[in-house]
Parts: structure tokens; sequence; C-alpha cells
């Protein structure tokens, strides 16, 4: 078969209605020498029955076909709460999930939020108990921020894992979300007129707080939990110390990054960036003087996704690191997946 070249200045189709002949026939009758960007109708292959010769072989042109759904791993970790002012409850931790078979649509924008850690109770006096943390968020799935740890006499605040009670005694701590956390610890020793009191620690990821324990000490953090989603083992989500009075020990933070409690005029520590835990709560120093709590840590959202269907399309600035055949993107911020 004779080929012509036809210039484009030549043939011009913009106004045509009708459509175009291409060669057309079985796969036998394909030309012998076709030479390179040849396309012609085939009409015993499927799809479009359209193909072209790259050089080397003939070519399918098929029709687009939506990718498939396919599945991840996620760890979702809200925001830790603070600890409470005074002899002041450990800030609760925020609440954690994780799964994994989560299933992701090609093309499909997933929205990410990662909660930020509640403030220290502060103010005159006794003060305020801790902040509550922020939540987090992957797409329908929500952390709850951890419960902020009670100022002095106080109430452990409800949350992803509840805070600790503020001393002296009889006073209960705060609640954790079902499935996300556990409660915060009491305060069962002390009397108000004594600097001799330690409040309950706040609640982490795997245990609940610890009470204020006796001879007057803060209770320590619930301990947070592992996960290996990174590649390696690393602890998150752990609950604040409860704070006391002076000459007394305070309660460590959990396991996972808590904060620890106060004695006295030693202040509470925070908790761990990026890991959800909560922040000690402050101490109470020689009858007159009354410490701030200590702030809760930020929370974090991962995603572990099989490198074959990693999209590289985000916002947010994850940090993007890689396992074997898995791509993990860590959000410390708000962000977006694109799958």
């Amino acid at each position: 078969m004779a080929l012509t070249k036809v210039t484009n200045d030549l043939l011009e189709l913009g106004t045509d209605t009708g459509a175009l002949g291409l060669p057309k026939g079985t796969t036998a009758q394909r030309p012998s020498n076709p030479v390179e960007g040849t396309l012609r109708h085939n009409s015993e292959i499927d799809e479009t029955k359209l193909e072209t010769f790259d050089g080397t072989d003939w070519r399918k042109i098929n029709k687009l076909v939506p990718l498939p759904p396919f599945e991840l791993d996620y760890l979702v970790v809200a925001g830790g709460a603070g600890g409470g002012r005074g002899t002041g409850g450990g800030g609760g931790a925020g609440g954690y999930l994780t799964s994994t078979g989560f299933t992701l649509t090609p093309s499909t924008s997933y929205s990410i939020t990662v909660g930020a850690g509640g403030a220290g109770g502060s103010g005159g006096g006794s003060g305020t108990p801790g902040v509550n943390g922020s939540d987090s968020v992957f797409s329908t799935e929500t952390t709850i921020g951890g419960g902020g740890g009670a100022a002095n006499n106080g109430t452990g605040l409800d949350g992803g894992s509840g805070g600790g009670a503020g001393a002296p005694a009889g006073t209960p701590g705060g609640s954790g979300t079902i499935g996300q956390g556990n409660n915060g610890g009491e305060a069962i020793y002390g009397t108000f007129s004594s600097n001799q009191r330690g409040a309950g620690g706040g609640g982490g990821a795997s245990t609940n707080g610890q009470d204020g324990q006796p001879n007057f000490n803060g209770g320590f953090g619930g301990a947070g939990l592992s996960s290996t989603i990174t590649g390696s083992s690393i602890a998150r989500a752990g609950g604040g110390g409860g704070g006391c009075g002076q000459g007394y020990t305070a309660g460590a933070g959990g396991s996972g990054g808590g904060g620890n409690g106060g004695a006295g005029n030693a202040s509470p520590t925070t908790g761990n960036i990026n890991t959800g835990s909560g922040g000690g709560g402050g101490g109470f120093y020689s009858g007159v003087a009354w410490y701030n709590g200590a702030a809760g840590g930020s929370g974090v959202v991962i995603l572990k996704i099989p490198t074959v269907h990693y999209s590289a399309t985000t916002t947010g600035s994850p940090t993007v690191t890689t396992d074997g055949t898995d791509t993990i993107l860590t959000y410390t911020s708000s962000g977006t997946y694109t799958a």
C-alpha cells in the first residue's frame, strides 16, 4: 500500500460533522511494512478496535478504565490535654485509633486534621483545669481530644482519655472515650487544708491514669500504645502525671510522651509533640503558692500506602518515608491526600 503524506494545512476537519474513515481489516490484513505512528481499525480486537504501530509492534489503543479502589493502614491520634493548675490532675491523652484495610477511591481527596494540644490550667489561686486537646480526623475517622486535668479540688474532664482529678480527696477523674482511651485517676488522699496532697494522673491510650497515691504523691499518667506503622515501634498517647505538694513526689508521665506532674514549685513538663500525650499537673507550695499545669502534646495522622498506589498528591507537607513496599505519610499539620 502506498502512503501519501498529508500536511496539516491541506487537511481541515475542524468544521466537518461527519467522521474520519480509517483503514480497516483483520489482523492478517495489517500492512506488511508499517511505519511508526500508523493507525488503523482492527475488526478482531476488543475495546476500541483501534491499534497503532510503535515502530516494533502493533499496540491496542484501549478505552480508559477507572483505577480500582485500594486499601491502606492508618493511625490517628488527637491532641493531648493540659494539666490542671494548683495540685492539679494530669492531662488526658488524645484519642487513639489505628486500623488496617481502609478503602480509598483513586482520584478522591481525603481530608486530614491534626489536633492541637490543650494549654495547661492557669489563673489566680487554685486556678483553672487544663484545656482539652483538639480532635484529629482522617476522612470519616475522628479521634477525640484528651480531657483536661482538674485544678485543685476539681473533677477531671472527659475526652479521648480522661483528665486526672485535682487533690485533695474525693474527686473523680474524667472519663475516656470507648475504643480510644481510658479514664483519669482519682484524688483519694490528702486534705484541703494541707499541702500534703496528690492529684490523679491523666488517662492514656493503654491504661487508666493512676489515682493520687499514699503519702500524698501524685498519680502516674496512664500508659500509651505502641505502633509499628512507620516501620519501627513507637509509643504515643501517654497520660500526664498528677501534681503534688512540696516535699512529695509528683506522678511521672505515662509511656508514649506524657508530661511529668509538678511537685511544690517544681514545674510540670509538657506532653511530647505529635504524640497526643497529656501535660503534667501543677504543684502546690508552702500552703500559699499554686503553680500552672503544663500543655498537652499535639496529635498526629499517619497513612501507610502501598507504594504501587501512591499518588504523591498531598497538601499539608507530610513527611514521606518508605518501609519495604509501602510509602508512609506522617502528617503533623492539617492537609489532604488525593488517592
